[in-house]
């Protein structure tokens, strides 16, 4: 990828007919986006990149990590003077090869409107986050500006937010929740343990069911010590939640890791499968539900690359 000075212009590379391909179809057979995760669904998507692009090289740097999702990040992300740029900066770029979500600013705002109308028939666009979440209709409102179809997560960063959850988690194109840790305690004054955030994680949770979606999304640990994310994760896990916002690509392998069914999980679930094949299955009570539990963790370590391991 080189500058070219201008920030939506992208370099093509010739196919063996002398046809030009964009740049990202010419790394790594897949593109810059790694195969594990270009072919994960969003759904079981652990770790959420948030990059903001700043520049083509940031983008490039973002796709090419081992995040499950990379989200370019046009609202907090940018201040609102490079918005613009930004913003035309990543709508080039998913309509010339590249691929992923896109950060939103607040529905009803200019700068929203801005980034749903520059955003709408974008070929590379996997979905939208909606910034500062608050009611059902700002998700069905940003849904219909879009593409048809096109999956909103909705990041729920405020008090109000977190109550209207289980609406929101109802509303029409909603595809999973995301919590704004850092948003939601400047506005409830809420402490950063985990003990201070667990009703707000636990009605995403709740909500998350109610809606039938995936697992939500918690916020990002600010922090690169492998300690303090384990540590963060094992929270995350523990609330039910099954993915991670993070702002570094440093973290994505760990998020991964912690998201994901243990060695010693994976093991359970192979021996009582194998015993269930062989018609050695218990049958007591429990037993149905254990083996519910093996097969969805044989699917979710088959999803991530990890069963045959």
């Amino acid at each position: 990828m080189q500058s070219s000075g201008h920030p939506a212009q992208f370099v093509y590379a010739g196919d063996a007919l002398g046809s030009p391909v964009p740049l990202a179809t010419t790394m790594g057979g897949m593109g810059i986006r790694n195969e594990r995760a270009a072919n994960l669904p969003a759904k079981l998507s652990r770790s959420w990149l948030l990059a903001a692009p700043h520049s083509e090289q940031v983008m490039l740097d973002a796709l090419a990590s081992e995040a499950d999702s990379v989200v370019f990040d046009i609202e907090d992300g940018i201040p609102d003077d490079d918005k613009a740029q930004a913003r035309e900066l990543v709508a080039t770029a998913l309509n010339n090869g590249l691929s992923g979500w896109v950060r939103i600013n607040p529905a009803g705002t200019d700068l929203w409107r801005e980034d749903v109308e520059a955003l709408n028939g974008s070929q590379g666009l996997r979905g939208v986050m909606l910034a500062k979440t608050e009611t059902p209709e700002q998700v069905a409102a940003t849904g219909q500006a879009l593409t048809p179809g096109t999956p909103v997560v909705a990041l729920l960063e405020s008090g109000l937010g977190i109550e209207n959850a289980p609406f929101i988690a109802k509303a029409q194109g909603t595809f999973r929740l995301a919590f704004g840790t850092g948003d939601f305690r400047r506005d409830t004054g809420a402490g950063s343990t985990p003990l201070a955030l667990a009703y707000a994680r636990s009605r995403l949770v709740v909500a998350s069911r109610v809606g039938e979606l995936p697992g939500p999304i918690d916020g990002p640990v600010l922090s690169d010590d492998p300690g303090i994310i384990g540590t963060a994760c094992q929270v995350t896990v523990e609330m039910g939640m099954t993915g991670k916002l993070t702002l570094g690509t440093s973290q994505a392998p760990q998020i991964n890791e912690h998201l994901s069914p243990s060695a010693s999980e994976i093991a359970w679930a192979r021996d009582l499968l194998t015993k269930d094949a062989q018609g050695a299955g218990g049958g007591d009570g429990s037993y149905l539900p254990r083996l519910s539990r093996a097969k969805k963790v044989s699917r979710l370590a088959e999803s991530y690359g990890l069963w045959n391991r």
